[in-house]
């Protein structure tokens, strides 16, 4: 638990850094700074349930590390987008997995789980809907005068990249270093998670030239769907298990869903910089 420690912190975030509650090391980080309001849109809700009060506003991102002028959150990350055919299937587990755990809320949005999941559209659009990220290093801060030298390098590490399957195998559990918050993620554990490892390892070598911390030794790259607040991870692991053994008694499916790896992304304060992206034809 010490290397967790010695992680960064980030917030789904973010207090969020994540770890798995039974294996020594993982990595994953989402959201830095307190969220922004979700759109107007979502505020009624009648545009969800009718007359069902939603419990909006309840929750707070808290940042990872002490703001300081001149610095900027770097995140460098994989984009995971979910096709419409498998958030179907991610849709029904996650209504059984709410029904069990009512204290979970959807990652980045942070509205309750299990009122999404009162209506299939938007449990979809919203809880799955959004462009989710497998991080490749640490959420950090960096300097202004780093960003050029950033970006470049990391460019030149990662540009002969090809199109490989990222295949999503395993509904998981993690806790952030300080236990404050609970995710349930899905973890890649076969396809993909050797081209991903050496992904890592390159982001890791620029880090270290730029004296920032490197990822877990045994990184594991997920994607965070939804979260709670505390350490529930005994009572979340034992309820996942549990349906999963439902869902595979039913299904001959080796994987929950997969999808195409189309570039890397870096994300630097507010902008977002293209580090290398695939063409069709690769």
């Amino acid at each position: 638990m010490e290397a967790l420690k010695a992680c960064y912190g980030d917030g789904s975030s973010d207090s969020d850094s994540e770890s798995a509650p039974s294996t020594p090391a993982l990595a994953y980080s989402e959201g830095l700074t307190p969220l922004p309001p979700p759109p107007i849109s979502l505020l009624d809700p009648s545009n969800f349930f009718g007359s069902q009060d939603l419990q909006i506003g309840q929750t707070t991102r808290i940042r990872s590390f002490p703001h300081v002028d001149g610095d900027y959150a770097l995140h460098v990350y994989i984009p995971i987008d979910i096709s419409s055919p498998s958030k179907k299937d991610l849709a029904a587990f996650l209504k059984k997995i709410s029904s069990r755990e009512p204290s979970l809320y959807v990652v980045d949005v942070d509205l309750p789980l299990n009122l999404l999941c009162k209506n299939d559209e938007k449990l979809e659009q919203v809880a799955l809907g959004r462009e989710f990220h497998i991080s490749l290093g640490r959420t950090v801060p960096i300097r202004v005068h780093q960003i050029d030298s950033m970006v470049s390098m990391l460019r030149q590490k990662l540009q002969n990249q090809h199109r490989y399957w990222i295949d999503f195998n395993k509904w998981e559990v993690f806790v952030n270093d300080d236990y404050t918050r609970t995710f349930l993620s899905v973890e890649v554990v076969q396809g993909g998670l050797v081209e991903i490892t050496k992904q890592i390892e390159a982001v890791n070598v620029v880090y270290k030239l730029h004296n920032l911390p490197e990822f877990y030794k045994d990184p594991r790259p997920h994607i965070s769907i939804a979260w709670a607040m505390g350490d529930i991870t005994h009572s979340l692991k034992k309820n996942v298990d549990e349906e999963m053994k439902k869902f595979i008694g039913k299904s001959s499916k080796k994987c929950i869903f997969n999808c195409k790896f189309k570039g890397i992304e870096c994300k630097i304060g507010k902008k977002i910089y293209t580090i290398c992206k695939i063409s069709d034809g690769q």
